[in-house]
């Protein structure tokens, strides 16, 4: 049978050690602080934003969560980041997407101080990753880094392949795996012959973002597969595409007019060695190591 990567009890520890240095710290007289900016009413980005606030307060780590209206500029959200990183008790800022249409959102990610970049965007932590330097990593490749680890599956030597190139994802995976001496092949949509090179994979990472994407007949048998995909599906015949016969599912299905797909079809789970679910994977390493940045950034402004 695969192992299961439980992304929620590693999510769990990982936020134990950040409250437990948290601790430490206030005992020095710091508070690592965490500005999240949401501008206008999502109702995603309402979720999201709310849980990472929440979890400052559970870790006790200081939030500020500032709503700007979705009226507001350019100009004028520059202004506000500029501000944030004069901030001596903000030590991360973080500015939910997707921004409204009028926003630049690269000028406004690229004007964040490096030091309190806890996504991981900006081009000079983007520069210091790929250079082997200490960085504030993206917080979802840092959290593959975690499981894998954690997990106790070995990295060093073996092949991973990373289907899918996004600056957010898919890149700085394949750096972080780089950097704990895997060999590295990065696959996306225009790569000839997918399966071919997916099935040498000791560690597939699948972040391409389409449903049921990494099927059976492209998976090395034993490999380790990680889901970072995140796909809604919500008609009858997606379901059964992918979860014929499971009755948990389908219930919950019929409950909610739509579930959760990764993408890697759940099909080809049944071939892995280990594999993280969706829901359940690597969602949860997300926040974990939002906290974890912005705890790393309080204490590298502070030369600790």
């Amino acid at each position: 049978m695969p192992r299961i990567l439980d992304g929620v009890a590693i999510a769990a520890e990982i936020k134990r050690e950040v409250a437990e240095e948290v601790r430490t710290l206030a005992a020095q007289g710091v508070r690592p602080g965490l500005a999240a900016v949401l501008v206008g009413k999502g109702a995603a980005s309402e979720i999201y934003v709310r849980n990472k606030v929440q979890a400052c307060a559970d870790l006790g780590i200081y939030s500020d969560l500032i709503t700007p209206l979705d009226t507001v500029t350019t100009e004028e959200m520059l202004d506000l980041v500029a501000a944030l990183n004069d901030r001596d008790d903000i030590d991360g800022i973080l500015i939910q997407l997707p921004l409204p249409h009028q926003v630049d959102a690269k000028v406004l990610l690229d004007a964040i101080a490096p030091s309190k970049d806890v996504d991981g965007f900006h081009p000079v932590n983007a520069g210091h990753l790929l250079a082997g330097r200490p960085a504030l990593a993206p917080c979802t490749p840092a959290g593959i880094i975690e499981i894998l680890k954690r997990s106790g599956i070995p990295i060093a030597g073996q092949h991973a392949v990373v289907v899918g190139r996004s600056d957010i994802v898919g890149k700085p995976a394949a750096l972080l795996l780089l950097h704990q001496n895997a060999t590295v092949t990065i696959c996306h949509s225009k790569t000839h012959d997918l399966g071919a090179i997916t099935r040498q994979a000791d560690i597939l990472v699948a972040a391409i973002g389409r449903p049921g994407f990494i099927t059976p007949e492209m998976v090395k048998p034993g490999a380790t597969l990680i889901d970072v995909g995140i796909n809604r599906i919500n008609n009858r015949e997606e379901f059964d595409r992918y979860f014929a016969g499971n009755t948990k599912r389908e219930a919950a299905f019929v409950k909610r007019g739509s579930t959760i797909v990764g993408d890697v079809h759940p099909k080809a789970f049944e071939l892995a060695g280990a594999y993280t679910p969706v829901p359940g994977g690597v969602g949860p390493l997300t926040i974990a190591m939002l906290m974890a940045n912005t705890l790393r950034a309080a204490k590298l402004r502070r030369g600790l």
